[in-house]
């Protein structure tokens, strides 16, 4: 892996202002890469923004919502008005909270988190597919989760729409392979963001009764974003590339 495979290439990462998609932001501008952070905190973006560039980097923040299409849309063009095309597209915004049984869960709130977790992947490919089929080139990284495959308590909404985006990653591969488009997904495990903080407080199912040392850090998950974006996503197109066995993490680099 080097420097010189990502430098110039033009990532867009929603869910950009915190957490996973602050990591990879930063790891990406370190290697050279045009970054375009997307997320609703327009105040945090803007600062990671002028972090990246501070650092030597290039950025550029727009603020939106990944629940509403035109936010998208608007998003991608002024993306590639300003750094010609888009390279890389990163799919990380997701919400899990409420975090409660069926029964007494909020439709609404239920359904906010279909509306970022899996509308807003759909609406962000919606917007950049078009112009990747164009070009005949483009990698689309989906962030999936362990929940795609198993239920967990108090979890429905997170795992429907974590399965569903699975099924997406599957679909584009199989309409868009032959077109240029090449996509992925990456499960990552448990990583140690505020997102922990939730799941710690309900304290359902086994997850919330993990260790602070038993999550990874949101840069190994930056790296696997690297080595999917260099060779790893040609490998395992149309399904999820995981942090959870040590052959992957020694392919992204990792330690054991």
């Amino acid at each position: 892996m080097t420097k010189s495979s990502i430098q110039d290439q033009c990532i867009f990462i929603t869910g950009a202002s915190r957490g996973i998609g602050k990591a990879i932001a930063l790891h990406f501008g370190r290697l050279d890469a045009k970054v375009v952070l997307f997320a609703r905190n327009d105040r945090e973006i803007k600062n990671l923004e002028k972090q990246i560039c501070h650092e030597g980097g290039q950025a550029l923040a727009i603020e939106g919502d990944v629940s509403n299409y035109e936010d998208l849309r608007r998003a991608i063009e002024l993306s590639q008005k300003h750094f010609s095309n888009i390279d890389i597209l990163l799919n990380n915004a997701g919400l899990i909270e409420p975090i409660e049984p069926l029964a007494s869960s909020d439709p609404e709130a239920w359904g906010k988190v279909i509306d970022v977790n899996l509308k807003g992947v759909y609406h962000a490919i919606r917007a950049c597919l078009p112009h990747m089929i164009d070009r005949r080139k483009g990698t689309i990284i989906n962030l999936s989760s362990g929940a795609a495959y198993r239920a967990l308590e108090g979890w429905s909404h997170y795992c429907a729409s974590k399965a569903a985006v699975l099924s997406i990653t599957r679909s584009v591969h199989e309409e868009y392979q032959s077109k240029g488009v090449t996509v992925v997904g990456l499960s990552p495990g448990t990583v140690a963001t505020h997102m922990q903080d939730a799941i710690k407080e309900s304290g359902l199912n086994p997850v919330s009764q993990l260790l602070p040392t038993d999550h990874i850090p949101p840069e190994w998950v930056a790296k696997a974003v690297e080595y999917l974006c260099i060779e790893g996503a040609k490998e395992y197109a149309g399904q999820d590339f995981t942090l959870k066995t040590p052959e992957e993490r020694k392919k992204a680099g990792l330690p054991k």
